[in-house]
C-alpha cells in the first residue's frame, strides 16, 4: 500500500460552516475515518498574494497561514480531496509520497 502525506495551507481566521477551518478540516478527516492529523500554526508566510504575513507582540492578527497535515494512503488522499471539492472548498494543497512507520520494539500479535 503507498502511504502519502497530504497538507493543506489555510488562512488562521477562514472559517467554513462558522468553523475555523483547520478545526474543520480535522473533525471532517476524523469522522471520515482518517487515522489521524496535525494543525500547525506558522510564525510567518506568505500566499498566492503576496502579502507578507507575521505574529507581532501587540496584535492579534489572526491571519497567519496553518499547515494541517495527514498521513493516509492514495486511495484515502484522493477520496478525502474530492469530498472536499464537493464541499465548495477552494484549498491549496500538497500531496506527496511518504514512508511512514512506528519505532520501538515490535509487538507480537
Amino acid at each position: 500500500m503507498s502511504n502519502c502525506f497530504l497538507k493543506f495551507y489555510v488562512a488562521e481566521s477562514r472559517r467554513h460552516h462558522h468553523k475555523l477551518i483547520y478545526e474543520w478540516l480535522l473533525e471532517e478527516a476524523k469522522s471520515f475515518g482518517l487515522q489521524g492529523g496535525s494543525a500547525f500554526r506558522a510564525l510567518a508566510g506568505f500566499g498566492r498574494h503576496g502579502r507578507l504575513h507575521e505574529e507581532r507582540f501587540f496584535e492579534l492578527s489572526g491571519d497567519l497561514p496553518v499547515e494541517v497535515g495527514f498521513v493516509v494512503s492514495e486511495d484515502e488522499a484522493d477520496r478525502f480531496l474530492d469530498h472536499l471539492g464537493q464541499e465548495g472548498l477552494d484549498l491549496f494543497y500538497i500531496k506527496m509520497p511518504v514512508e511512514a512507520g512506528v519505532t520501538g520494539p515490535r509487538r507480537q500479535s
